[in-house]
Formats: structure tokens, C-alpha cells, sequence
């Protein structure tokens, strides 16, 4: 699923336009990149944390000379899902909805 399949699936599900849809998610993709930049972490109740990872300064390999090149320090973010997430990727007909 990529982000226009993503809007489609959120303006069926809510009955509204791909417009209005295309800006709830634009919406929620910038509070959760906001929260990254100002905290340590992005948590979502019944569906995962989003970290921000620092990476310390690296020696790599060049794969095309099989040189040492010097990799410098880095910031990323990783994901984990929730227990709620996980179940419901090994039930596929569970709904992620919670009662």
C-alpha cells in the first residue's frame, strides 16, 4: 500500500473525499514527523512507537572497491508495533477497530 492507495482507503472508510483524506493523513504524517524532531518519541495507543535513533559514527566498506570509507553519525527513526498491531497481523481477519 503506498500513500495514494492509503488515501483511498481512508476517504471509503470515513465516506469523504480523497481531498479531505489526503489531508487528514498529510496531517497526521506531520504531527508524527513534528513529535520525532522535538521529543525522543511518537506513541500511538493500540498501534505502535515511533523512535528516534541516533547512530553512532561508523567504518563501512565501499562495495564497488572494497575500500574502508568512513561512515558519519546519523539520525533515523524506527518503528515498533503494538501487542494490539501484532496479533492482528497473525489473525488476518481480526479487525485493528477496538471494541
Amino acid at each position: 500500500m503506498n500513500k495514494s492507495d492509503l488515501i483511498e482507503a481512508v476517504a471509503s472508510e470515513l465516506e469523504s473525499s480523497k481531498a479531505e483524506a489526503s489531508k487528514m493523513i498529510e496531517a497526521v504524517i506531520n504531527a508524527i514527523s513534528d513529535g520525532l524532531k522535538s521529543e525522543e518519541k511518537v506513541a500511538i495507543s493500540g498501534f505502535g512507537t515511533f523512535t528516534k535513533k541516533h547512530r553512532a559514527p561508523r567504518v563501512g566498506m565501499n562495495p564497488a572497491t572494497k575500500e574502508p570509507i568512513q561512515i558519519g553519525e546519523s539520525t533515523t527513526c524506527s518503528f515498533k508495533p503494538s501487542q494490539h498491531l501484532k496479533d492482528a497481523l497473525h489473525e488476518p481477519k481480526m479487525s485493528m477497530a477496538t471494541s
